[in-house]
Parts: structure tokens; C-alpha cells; sequence
């Protein structure tokens, strides 16, 4: 019991949380009674063992292998894990598009979940700390960013707006900017109007054209700097307005739909496979909230117990 609690309290004050007096009889309850789905709505995910992760909350802090900073889980300025979680054991999730997170730099290291992403689909994520933003302009018709705002569109139309900036002209090479528009060349195409399942078929193939995604991850007080970048206009912008986080610190005053990053990488991924591949989703990325579900669990259960709630 005791070292459940005391590495609970070091999760919470790693989470800039207050430490509180943990009683044991709750600890022992939560061990004994089962959460239900309300209680946890993360619990219905298809997870890799997290058995690694309760051995490393019992063991406390360990070494990053990189900078050898003392750490819980992974370092996350090496996005790597530490000594006590061999990377062998963290499971990793292939992506169907490339991501990028343009990271405030106020944001607080140990509290953004933009490096969950980067330890579990490596090969598919990379962090740019602002104002370092890649240069997106010629790319901007198989880009998207996912933000909140009154342009934004939903994941089941990503395929119409995507076909509307191929129309405006926007190439993806010198070679293509010399050929006809789009729209002229659907004008002396008559097959287009035999077929009205065609139609169905180039939206599909239209969404499908995006490669890749940009997150912002920052406190939602902070994102106008970079949202009003130069840098990302022109990007057509994607919300997600269906989903509730689940994230312990999520900030007063906006709404439950406003989503930790790890989240909205998650739910936007589990939307795209249905809605643009047209896919059946059996869990492809539940891994992405690997690190974020375990910690849920631990710091809601700590925060009980500490009588919060």
C-alpha cells in the first residue's frame, strides 16, 4: 500500500498536482473493487500489457539513458523510456499518416502528452518546439490542422475541402501547375455523370491524398501565437467535435471537447480510418494511449484517495 501511494504522490507532484495525506483502506478498495466503464471510459481499449509500467511505479524513478535525468515512465526531453521500461516492452503504432506537433515553448514539458505520440509511433511523429514550423505552403493540399475555429470542417468532409484546394490550383509539382484545372477537365469528362457511384470513389481517393496532419500542443490560452503564424494559413483546419477528454488537467472554462493531444491524435486517427479509408477500426491505435490511460487510472485513483473526489 504505502509504496502504491508514495509513487502516486510522486506521478501527482511530477503533474505540478498538491500532495495530500493518502489513506490506505481506499488504496486497498480500488485494488479490490473494478472500475466500471464510467468510472474509466479508457478501459474498453485494446492495450498492450501495461505490466511494465506497474513495475516501474513500484521501483519509483529511474535514469533517462540518454541525459540521465530522473524521470517516471520516459524522459520527456529524450522522448525515450527510462532504465526500468525497456523499450522492447512499449509497443509501437504504425500510423497511416504522418504527424507533426508544433510545441508552444511555455509548455511545460512534464505535463504535455504530445510525447506519448513520439514514444509510441516514432517513425511517424516529429516535434517542432515553435517557432521552429516546417514551411508547409507547396504541401498545403495534403496538409491539415487540427484546430478548433469557424472554418473548421469535420473529419467526414476532409475529402470535399481537400478536392476544393486541388481546384484552386494548389500543385504538388511544377509539372502539375501546367496542366488543366481540375474542374475544367471534369467538364468534358461524360463518364462522370453515367457513373453516380464514381463520385463516391474520387472523394474517397481525394481524402485519402492527405499526408499528413499538425497539432498544436500548448495550454488553449497560449495557441493564438502560433495559430496566427503565417506559417499555417492557408491549412485547411479539421475539428473534432464529438469526443470528450478524459485528461486530469484539462482547464476551466472550456469545453469538454477541447482534448490533450495525445487524445485528439487518437480520436482523429480512429475518425480518418472510418470515415476517409472507410475502414472497420478494431483498435489499430489504441496503443497511442498507452502511457496516457495508465496515468489516468494512477492519478484518478490517487486523487481519491487524497479525498478529492
Amino acid at each position: 500500500q504505502l509504496t502504491m501511494s508514495l509513487n502516486s504522490s510522486t506521478l501527482l507532484n511530477e503533474e505540478n498536482a498538491q500532495g495530500a495525506k493518502r489513506n490506505p483502506e481506499c488504496l486497498e478498495s480500488l485494488r479490490q473493487t473494478p472500475s466500471s466503464v464510467e468510472d474509466n471510459p479508457l478501459q474498453q481499449l485494446q492495450l498492450a500489457s501495461q505490466e511494465v509500467l506497474e513495475k516501474a511505479k513500484k521501483s519509483g524513478r529511474s535514469k533517462c539513458p540518454r541525459c540521465n535525468s530522473s524521470r517516471m515512465f520516459y524522459c520527456y526531453t529524450c522522448f525515450v523510456p527510462v532504465e526500468t521500461v525497456p523499450t522492447k516492452e512499449i509497443p509501437t503504432v504504425k500510423l497511416p499518416l504522418k504527424i507533426d506537433i508544433i510545441k508552444h515553448p511555455n509548455e511545460t514539458d512534464g505535463k504535455s502528452t504530445a510525447v506519448h505520440a513520439k514514444l509510441l509511433a516514432p517513425d511517424d511523429v516529429t516535434i517542432y518546439k515553435y517557432p521552429c514550423i516546417p514551411e508547409y505552403e507547396e504541401k498545403r493540399h495534403e496538409i491539415a490542422l487540427i484546430f478548433p475555429g469557424p472554418n473548421s470542417v469535420s473529419v467526414k468532409d476532409i475529402a470535399f475541402h481537400l478536392q476544393k484546394y486541388t481546384k484552386k490550383g494548389v500543385c504538388a509539382s511544377d509539372d502539375d501547375c501546367s496542366r488543366e484545372p481540375v474542374l475544367k477537365q471534369a467538364k468534358i469528362e461524360p463518364e462522370e455523370e453515367k457513373n453516380p457511384n464514381e463520385g463516391i470513389s474520387n472523394s474517397r481517393s481525394e481524402g485519402t491524398r492527405l499526408k499528413k496532419i499538425v497539432f498544436i500542443d500548448s495550454t488553449w490560452n497560449q495557441t493564438n501565437k502560433i495559430i496566427t503564424d503565417e506559417r499555417l494559413q492557408g491549412l485547411l483546419q479539421i475539428e473534432l467535435k464529438t469526443r470528450k477528454t478524459c485528461f486530469w488537467r484539462h482547464q476551466k472554462g472550456k469545453p469538454d471537447t477541447y482534448l490533450s493531444t495525445i487524445e485528439a491524435i487518437y480520436y482523429f486517427l480512429v475518425d480518418y480510418h472510418q470515415e476517409i479509408l472507410k475502414e472497420s477500426y478494431k483498435g489499430q491505435y489504441d496503443n497511442l494511449l498507452f502511457f496516457f490511460s495508465f496515468m489516468y487510472t494512477l492519478i484518478k485513483d490517487a486523487k481519491c484517495c487524497a479525498g478529492k473526489e
